[in-house]
Parts: structure tokens; C-alpha cells; sequence
């Protein structure tokens, strides 16, 4: 097919839509980009791969973009990478410019957004070239090396690496094929099981119940505090937005949207990362490091550039390599996993057209969010007054809904979002780290084929260390990658202690 077919106006028609419905989950405290995406995914069954990514890269712009409403008008971040937003955005607003914080947030994450697409243009394609040549050896380590980065960078790396452990052994029940190097048999089942789990849990129903049921759970034992009233969010007429604001910040805007989208591309690691560091090294070289966290609108620039540098940058692993670089890419696996396409180093050069799809649909999704949120900002601050005894009951009709369909109808797969959904919310209480497990369930199984493949190829545990350079190259990433993760940890065990 054409790409010129495909652009048709209901593919631009669901980027808007996408978009919109992305800004409001996002910009509603508890709703995130990935639970948009985990919720809406079963519509794209009917869609198309095309049409379905249309939609889906419309919610995943927008979601992470609408982050930064309730970041700047109430000091709570829509999405965890907005948390820095929060620092100066508020501050602003105290001081009758909520309205001038929010613009010059769009504006930002519509440059992040615009650099980190660029990047992904012209270093995806090459970087699945290069990872054609891989065998199973450098595919075996470089899953290897993307469990060890989520480890590194969990709050807790003991935990990360249980959770991400946890995760593979999760996704390994059921058969063990003999396609996949296996004897055909059942593992890890008791024989009741056997009837629902002979080809394991489906991706689907794990991943929608994870990021949608358990997000309601979560939200609805908070509830809304008495005297915490939303419904007066409004914006107080002051100081005109002006365009001025970004002179001298382009050095700010072009490194903090680099370092969005080079953590985007890390596996597992998250916007609440990108925008962190970006934030701290926009205080670090600052001639006034003493006004972030008192309004500095550069703070602002800083954070929400960096968390939309990531959308560009997490589609990077997952397109080169089938390996997601944040929780919402891992879902959209899924979509294609729907449509019968598996991602990695042959997708670009195999599926050209739905790359282009891919890239043009992630530059509409970035210019509807600015013109959207830039000229509709004063209407959208008020859907953070939204009443959630009236949003989450649609959203879990949607969530069983989807479940239910997305296999054709099998009741399991709405058992299936009800356990892990309810594992999602334990996992949350005692502080289970839930990126390393989704990324261990998704990467587990391929991890498994490419370890037994290369033993049996080459029969011996030592072509793992002289199989190739390559092989090497990713030997020396994973000790360094341990070596951070164990500095890093003994250093917050030291702050700790302090």
C-alpha cells in the first residue's frame, strides 16, 4: 500500500483525537499517557496497524504533554515525569502567571518532542542495520544489558533486579515449545492451570491490567481529601505569554531535549529520570541557581523539553532492536503484536511504509498538541476538576471491554486483567518497581530462545564472551551498567544514613 493511501483524513482525524483524549489523561492527577494507551489499545484491533499507531502516538504525545496542566495550576504532576515541572511551574502560578508557565511548557515539549523525532529519523534505521548482523549471541546480551540498565536505575536496585527477575519467571509459564529450543511440555503449571495458561498469560489483558485497573485501585483508595475542591482551577489574568521568554534559552532547550531522548533510549528508565536530570543540570550551569524553585521559567523549560524528548527517543530501542524503552512503548508492542508484526532490526527496512506512517504521525501528534494546548488552554485547565466517581467507571468498563475482546473472547483474559491489575496495586503498597517488571515479562521469553539458540549453535557458555567485538562492546556496557547501579546505590544508602 501507498503511503499517500494511508494519509487519508480519518489517519489525521485519530491523530487529533489521540491527542485530545492523550492532554486529558494526562492533565487529570492519576491518569497517565500509559494508562491511555493500555486503555484505548483494543480499538486499534478494528483500526489497522496505520490507523491504530495514529491513535496511539497521538495519546502517548499527548498524555505525556497534559502532564504539565496540574504540574503548574496545582502542584501535583499529571505524569511522573512532570514532577520537576511542579518546582517553578507553581511558583508561577502563586504569583498570577499560571497562564505565561503553561504556554512556555508547550512551547518546550513541542521543541523536545520535535528533536528527539529528528533523532529517532535518522539513528533508528541505522542502528537497526547494525543490529541486522547481530546472532543470537549479541541478541542474547543486549536484552541482557537492557535488564541490567532497569536495575541501575530503579530506586532500589535489589528491588529492580527482583521485580524484572519476577517478571521473566511470570512470562515463562505455559509451554516450552520445541520450536523455541524447549521439549514441548508444560512448566511452572499445576495441572488446574493447564486448561487457561498452555500458551501463558497474554500480553494484553497483563499489560492493560497493570497500568489501567491497578491506577484506578490506587486512586480510588486515596479518594479526594475533604476540602481539596478543584471545580475553582482557573486561570488569574496576568503577565502576557511572550515568545521572548526562550531568548538566551536555547542552549537549555536544545541539551535538556537532548538528554530526554538519549534516557528515552535507555530501557525501563523513565521521563521521571530525563526530567530530573535535565532539571538539575539546567540549575548546575545557571548564572542564578538560587531562583529555581521560585518560578525560574527556564526550570520549567528544562523539565517539560526533556520529558517529551523522551517520546521520540523510547520508540528508538523498540523499533531497532524490539526492545521498549518506557512502559508505553512496551505497550505499543502490543498494537503490533495485534496486527501480527513483531518489531526489531527488520521492521524499518522490512515495513518502509509504516515507518514513514510512524514518523509523519509522531510530527502531526507534536504540532495538534501545541496548537491544541496553545490556543485551548484556558478551556482545558478544566479538566482537572473532573469528578473520578464519573471517570473511573468508564475507564473500567473499557479496561474489562477491551480485555475481553482483544483475544476474540476468552473469559480468562478478564481473569487474567483482574489478577494483575490487583498484583499492580500490591506491587505499588510494598514498592515493587514495575518498569524492570513489565520490560523482564515482555523481553523474558526472547531472552530464553536466544540463550538455547546459541547454546545449541555453538554448544559452549564461553562463545558468549569470544563470540565477536560486538559481544565484547556489550560485555563492557553491562559491567559498566553494574558498576553504576552498585555506586549509585551505596551513595543513596549513604544519604540515607546521613
Amino acid at each position: 500500500m501507498e503511503l499517500f493511501d494511508i494519509l487519508t483524513p480519518l489517519f489525521f482525524i485519530l491523530i487529533v483525537v489521540g491527542t485530545v483524549i492523550g492532554i486529558i489523561f494526562g492533565a487529570i492527577p492519576g491518569m497517565t499517557a500509559t494508562m491511555a494507551v493500555a486503555v484505548c489499545l483494543p480499538l486499534t484491533y478494528s483500526l489497522g496497524l496505520e490507523n491504530g499507531l495514529a491513535l496511539l502516538l497521538g495519546l502517548y504525545v499527548g498524555g505525556i504533554s497534559g502532564g504539565l496542566v496540574p504540574a503548574i495550576l496545582i502542584n501535583i504532576p499529571g505524569t511522573p515525569s512532570s514532577l520537576t515541572t511542579t518546582f517553578d511551574g507553581y511558583p508561577m502560578t502563586l504569583r498570577g502567571e499560571g497562564e505565561n508557565a503553561l504556554k512556555i511548557g508547550i512551547v518546550s515539549s513541542l521543541v523536545g518532542g520535535l528533536i528527539s523525532l529528528a533523532i529517532l529519523y535518522f539513528f533508528a534505521p541505522t542502528l537497526a542495520d547494525f543490529a541486522i548482523k547481530f546472532s543470537y549471541v549479541e541478541k542474547f546480551l543486549i536484552i541482557f544489558f537492557a535488564l541490567t540498565v532497569m536495575a541501575a536505575l530503579s530506586s532500589n536496585m535489589l528491588v529492580g533486579i527482583f521485580s524484572g527477575i519476577l517478571g521473566i519467571f511470570i512470562s515463562l509459564i505455559g509451554t516450552y515449545d520445541i520450536s523455541d529450543g524447549g521439549n514441548g511440555e508444560y512448566r511452572l503449571l499445576f495441572d488446574f492451570m493447564v486448561p487457561y495458561l498452555d500458551s501463558g498469560f497474554s500480553l494484553l489483558p497483563v499489560l492493560i491490567g497493570i497500568f489501567g485497573l491497578s491506577a484506578i485501585l490506587i486512586e480510588a483508595e486515596h479518594g479526594m481529601p475533604a476540602g481539596q475542591g478543584l471545580s475553582g482551577v482557573k486561570l488569574p489574568k496576568g503577565k502576557p505569554f511572550k515568545f521572548s521568554v526562550f531568548r538566551g534559552q536555547s542552549v537549555n532547550l536544545c541539551r535538556s531535549s537532548l538528554i530526554g531522548t538519549f534516557v528515552g533510549i535507555l530501557p525501563g528508565v523513565g521521563g521521571s529520570a530525563a526530567s530530573i536530570l535535565s532539571y538539575s543540570q539546567e540549575k548546575h550551569f545557571s548564572k542564578n541557581p538560587e531562583e529555581f524553585g521560585k518560578g525560574a521559567p527556564s526550570g520549567v523549560i528544562a523539565s517539560e523539553s526533556a520529558n517529551n524528548g523522551l517520546t521520540g527517543g523510547a520508540l528508538v530501542p523498540l523499533l531497532s532492536l524490539g526492545i521498549p524503552g518506557d512502559s508505553t512503548t512496551a505497550i505499543l508492542i502490543g498494537a503490533f503484536t495485534l496486527q501480527g508484526i513483531q518489531v526489531g532490526p527488520l521492521f524499518i527496512g522490512n515495513n518502509p511504509v509504516t515507518w514513514d506512517v510512524i514518523i509523519i504521525a509522531m510530527l502531526a501528534a507534536n504540532i495538534v498538541m501545541f496548537l491544541i494546548m496553545m490556543f485551548a488552554i484556558r478551556h482545558l485547565v478544566k479538566v482537572v476538576s473532573v469528578p473520578k466517581h464519573v471517570l473511573f467507571p468508564v475507564i473500567l468498563m473499557m479496561c474489562v471491554v477491551g480485555a475481553y475482546t482483544i483475544n476474540y473472547g476468552i473469559m480468562f483474559d478478564v481473569w487474567t486483567l483482574l489478577i494483575f491489575g490487583v498484583f499492580g496495586y500490591l506491587a505499588h503498597k510494598i514498592r515493587l518497581e514495575i518498569a524492570p517488571f513489565i520490560i523482564g515479562f515482555i523481553l523474558g521469553p526472547s531472552a530464553e530462545i536466544y540463550f538455547v539458540k546459541s547454546l545449541e549453535s555453538f554448544g559452549t557458555l564461553s562463545i558468549f564472551f569470544t563470540k565477536s567485538w560486538i559481544a565484547g562492546v556489550l560485555w563492557l556496557l553491562i559491567i559498566m551498567s553494574i558498576a553504576f547501579s552498585i555506586a549509585l546505590s551505596r551513595r543513596n544508602k549513604g544519604h540515607g544514613q546521613a
